[in-house]
Order: structure tokens, then C-alpha cells, then sequence
């Protein structure tokens, strides 16, 4: 890696990168962060590591999931309350459904930008930049706001840094404790077809930890204290390299701005800027691959990125869309069984199933989400392949931004609590619904 440095992306073609009108700013500002403390630490990234590297091999499973893009507002108490308390019960869900631990990995404290389809947007004859996140600019149609400034790389830091805090207080201060009756509500399943198994499921689960409380009397640490990681697009390369440093007595360049950050399709060019820095750092990385991807380039790139083969260090996280499965994906999982190589494979339902009503709302459909998930085990099982995680777009409130679920919510609801300003999210009934689906399904095979 002696070729390597955090800034030699800026000598490669840096797609969906925000064109700042002050450069040497967006540098003194990466300069600026560049001595703040780290978000996070090189042992919490090599945990990780080794906790993927267990579930590539089919002894642990992953649960990632989060908001599809942060804002800075949303950087409450009760906002960050809302998305732990699901993702935990989600990953209760998959403890029982799997028999195994589950590995938990937020999008969250970092998950600030967001690729764009163009660069400008038009609205009534006047073209401005493209909103890109708040880490990137504003979301207001005004040429000030849609302006790129580098200083709010500065507030994402601080605002990272806060969630996180909160996030390690709840999850070493007993929040995670879910075995009382008052953390589960599934009256959003009355009247579903598969109520009684759900039924089932709260109750094995709250007979389980009340067992364990029993018998062992230690339920304030074995069950209330969890293992929690962060995870967001390494997309906004100026950020990425503000948090890039050297660790005392570790070898190697560590991005300390989150313990896993993954490449979109949009940005896995095999000489571009974004596998040029993400090939430097020690952390474990996500490569997402849509339908577009093919076996050339998804083995290339996985060579570019982990020449040392190391356990742990890739996650596949294919989105082919509900129907596409069974055409798209098994040509990838075979050549990367050619490579000999052990990778953790992950699903994200979300991003293949996204359609627009008539109404000009984006949605998704919870029985596609679904399908993706179920199809996705069967492609892999037939090939002999693991499917050791899924990934979600998911947020703890009250949102109705997705259709279907067991409450069978309409294109009409949708206008309801539509409040994403991106991609649609399941709401919490509906994420906690798709873990116990998910679940039944792991329990049956």
C-alpha cells in the first residue's frame, strides 16, 4: 500500500461528489475535522471484522438497517430511541428464528449523503444543484441552500458524534433489556393471517430471557447490555478522508467516521475514486451490486479491494427486485465460488422495489420486500451458498411511506405520514412484521 494515501482519490474520476465553489474551504475543513477525536475506534472496527468474517460462515447472522438518508433534525432523543428499539427486537426475532447471535449494524451516525440520478434539478425554468444530504448542502429549493458548503461536513461530525454518545448510553444502560411486556406491541397483526405464529414468537422470546433471568440471576449483563455498530455509504469522499488516520500499535490507515462503510453501485468504477480510497482502509466494507452488476467486474472489484483475502473484510449486499433473483444473482454467487473465496452475502430487499404512484409518492411493497428476502434464501441454498444477513431501509415511527404489511396499508395512506425526502422506509409495525417473517421462514428451513 505504499502507493496509497487517505487523499489519492483526488487523483482518480470522483463521481456523485458535490462541486464545492471555495475548494481549498472543503480542505481546510477536512483539515479541521482531521484533528477532532475519532467517532469511532480501531478495536470496535476489528470486532466487527471478526464478527463478519463469523457470519460468512454461517455462525452468526446480520441485521443492518436505518434510515435511508439521516437529517440533522432527526438527531433527537427520541428519534435515536425509536430506531434502537426496533432494530433490537427485530434482532430478538432473528435470535429465535436463527438459534444464532445476530450481528446488529445501523445506518446510522454517518448516513448524511446521498447519491443522485443528476447533478441539477429543475424546478419552474430554474435549474439548482441537486439536494445531496444535509452533509452536502440543504434541502430548500433556493440557489443559497442547494449551494455546496463544506461546513456542514463539520455539523455531520458533530451530529454523528451525539448519536452516537446517546446510542452507547441506551445500549450499555439497560435499554436493550426487552423482556418486559411493555416494549412489544403487535396489535398492528390482529386479524393477520399469521398472528397466532407471531403471538408465538413474543411469547418464546419473553419465556426464553425470563429463563435465562431465572436461572443465572446476571439478566443486567448478559441481556440488557448488546454489541452495536454503525454502518453508512462511504459516498462523500472530503468527509471519509477527514476521519482517515494511523492508530498506535495497529498497521494501516483505519476510517474512523464508522466501523462499516459500503460502496453503491453508482461509485464501485474499478478505476474510480471510491474503490481507490476504500482500498486503503482496514475497515470491513459493503459493496453494493444491483442487476447491472456482472461476474467480471464484481470478481475485480472484490480483488481491487481484499487482495489478501481477509475473513471479514467484504459484505455482498445484492437488491436485484422481487422476480429478478433467480435470473440475476446466481451468476455472481458462482463466480465468486470460483475465486475460493468466503464473503458474507446480504440481502437488501429495499432498493430493487422502489415505484412511483400516481400520485407522485415513491413507495415500496411490502409482499415485494418480502419475495426478495424469501427468493434470495432459495437461490442461495440451491448453490450451496449462505445468505448471512438482510438489509433494511426501516425507521422506528409511525410513517406510512411503504404499502402492505399485515395493517394492509394503501397508496391512500401513503399522504398520511409521508416524511422521508428520499427513499420510502418501513414503518415500525412493518420492520417488526418482516423480522418475524423472516424468522418463520429461517425456523422452517
Amino acid at each position: 500500500m505504499t502507493d496509497w494515501a487517505p487523499d489519492s482519490w483526488q487523483g482518480r474520476a470522483a463521481a456523485q461528489q458535490p462541486t464545492y465553489p471555495d475548494p481549498e474551504a472543503a480542505r481546510r475543513m477536512v483539515a479541521e475535522i482531521g484533528q477532532l477525536p475519532p467517532l469511532v475506534t480501531s478495536w470496535e472496527v476489528e470486532d466487527l471484522k471478526t464478527q463478519l468474517a463469523r457470519a460468512a460462515r454461517g455462525e452468526t447472522f446480520v441485521l443492518q438497517g436505518g434510515d435511508c438518508a439521516e437529517n440533522f433534525d432527526d438527531c433527537r432523543a427520541d428519534s435515536i430511541t425509536a430506531k434502537l428499539k426496533i432494530l433490537m427486537q427485530m434482532s430478538l426475532v432473528l435470535v429465535h428464528g436463527t438459534r444464532k447471535q445476530v450481528v446488529r449494524i445501523g445506518r446510522i451516525a454517518g448516513q448524511y449523503a446521498k447519491p443522485r440520478s443528476s447533478d441539477s434539478e429543475v424546478r419552474n425554468g430554474v435549474s439548482l444543484p441537486a439536494y445531496r444530504g444535509d452533509l452536502v448542502n440543504r434541502e430548500a429549493f433556493t440557489e443559497e441552500d442547494r449551494t455546496p458548503d463544506p461546513t456542514l461536513m463539520l455539523r455531520a461530525y458533530e451530529r454523528a458524534g451525539l448519536t452516537l454518545n446517546f446510542i452507547r448510553a441506551l445500549a450499555d444502560g439497560g435499554f436493550a433489556d426487552l423482556h418486559h411486556p411493555e416494549y412489544w406491541d403487535i396489535s398492528f397483526a390482529s386479524g393477520a393471517r399469521h398472528h397466532a405464529d407471531y403471538v408465538r414468537i413474543v411469547e418464546s422470546i419473553r419465556e426464553s430471557m425470563n429463563f435465562m433471568t431465572a436461572i443465572t440471576g446476571v439478566d443486567a449483563e448478559v441481556l440488557r447490555r448488546v454489541d452495536f455498530f454503525t454502518s453508512h455509504e462511504g459516498l462523500a469522499l472530503y468527509y471519509e478522508q477527514a476521519q482517515t488516520r494511523r492508530v498506535p500499535r495497529r498497521e494501516g490507515w483505519y476510517n474512523l467516521s464508522t466501523h462499516m462503510p459500503w460502496i453503491g453501485m453508482r461509485t464501485a468504477q474499478l478505476d474510480g475514486a471510491h474503490v481507490e480510497f476504500h482500498r486503503g482502509i482496514k475497515n470491513p466494507l459493503g459493496i453494493k451490486i444491483g442487476p447491472g452488476m456482472n461476474p467480471e467486474w464484481l470478481v475485480a472489484l472484490v480483488d481491487a479491494l481484499d487482495p489478501k483475502r481477509e475473513p471479514g473484510r467484504i459484505t455482498l449486499i445484492h437488491r436485484m427486485g422481487a422476480g429478478q433473483v433467480a435470473a440475476k444473482l446466481p451468476v455472481l454467487v458462482e463466480a465468486i465460488q470460483r475465486t475460493g473465496r468466503t464473503v458474507l452475502w446480504v440481502c437488501d430487499p429495499m432498493h430493487g422495489n422502489t415505484e412511483t404512484t400516481p400520485q407522485g409518492y415513491k413507495t415500496r411493497r411490502f409482499d415485494k420486500i418480502l419475495s426478495e428476502v424469501e427468493e434470495s434464501f432459495a437461490v442461495h441454498t440451491e448453490l450451496g451458498s449462505h445468505l448471512g444477513g438482510v438489509h433494511f431501509e426501516m425507521t422506528g415511527e409511525d410513517v406510512t411511506e411503504c404499502v402492505g404489511g399485515a395493517r394492509g396499508l394503501s397508496e391512500i395512506d401513503l399522504e398520511r405520514a409521508y416524511r422521508t425526502r428520499v427513499d420510502p422506509r418501513l414503518n415500525y409495525e412493518q420492520a417488526l412484521e418482516l423480522a418475524m417473517q423472516v424468522a418463520r421462514g429461517l425456523r422452517g428451513r
